[in-house]
């Protein structure tokens, strides 16, 4: 069922399954909204509760005026939770969503049991990262939100996909149309100024990385680092897969996840 709830006064919209013993906890990534989960979740709900929602300044849910930190949709996502009756939920977050997700472990241990990011990582954003950023703000300003996720949007695939992904593409760039264009600003901002995670990961009891090899923005580079960095930090490389390695092979992210945490 899809409702909407008052968290830190703002209007949050959710998608939560309400059956199952095990919760997951799905977390979009930036300029998605929680229907990008639409095929995991059906997946996913043979088996678990499945709750996902649509981020600050994403869809349907509001924003802050100025900035969307991590930290701020971390404290959503627990009070959605805490709202729910929900403890031991295990977090799932694709790209912008790992990063919450990371803050939800760090800031709210008791509420979860265990950390899937989704092709994303624990890094800062560097300063070449952080000036993509302000350009991408700048087209949002000139009201070029729609122009910026036809451009994003795809990069997210491996090339080889692009065909096969077309109808999702198209449907991830047409749901975009529904967020506030000051609300993804404030998600930017977020972004931009977050810390690093890695003692998240560090220090994580039970934490899994999902990578795809096609992924445009986490290199091979990366990947190893990371890898090499949290020995402790279970491993999955989908092959032939891009940013979007739980759309591109869900079922092999669904056998992973089951996994990860059986």
């Amino acid at each position: 069922m899809e409702y909407f709830a008052i968290s830190n006064g703002i209007p949050v919209h959710i998608l939560d399954t309400k059956k199952g013993e095990t919760t997951i906890v799905l977390l979009h990534g930036y300029l998605e909204t929680l229907y990008i989960f639409n095929e995991l979740i059906e997946m996913l709900e043979k088996k678990y509760r499945v709750m996902a929602i649509d981020l600050p300044g994403h869809g349907l849910s509001g924003s802050n005026k100025e900035i969307n930190s991590m930290e701020f949709c971390a404290n959503v996502v627990a009070d959605i939770l805490k709202k729910n009756n929900i403890a031991d939920a295990w977090v799932a977050g694709h790209s912008m969503g790992g990063y919450i997700a990371q803050n939800c472990i760090k800031c709210f241990p008791e509420l979860f049991k265990g950390l899937i990011l989704l092709n994303s990582t624990p890094f800062a954003d560097t300063p070449e990262k952080k000036s993509a950023r302000e350009r991408e703000m700048e087209l949002i300003r000139k009201s070029k939100l729609g122009s910026l996720a036809a451009i994003s949007i795809p990069n997210m695939y491996a090339p080889a996909n692009l065909r096969k992904f077309d109808e999702k593409i198209e449907e991830t760039v047409e749901i975009s149309e529904t967020h506030d264009p000051n609300g993804i600003i404030a998600c930017i901002k977020g972004m931009m100024e977050r810390n690093d995670t890695k003692e998240v990961l560090a220090n994580a009891e039970k934490a899994m990385f999902i990578f795809g090899t096609e992924d445009k923005f986490i290199t091979e580079e990366v990947r190893e680092k990371l890898i090499g960095e949290f020995p402790k930090v279970k491993a999955v490389v989908i092959p032939g897969t891009g940013h979007n390695s739980f759309i591109e092979e869900p079922e092999k992210v669904i056998e992973a996840i089951e996994k990860f945490i059986e």
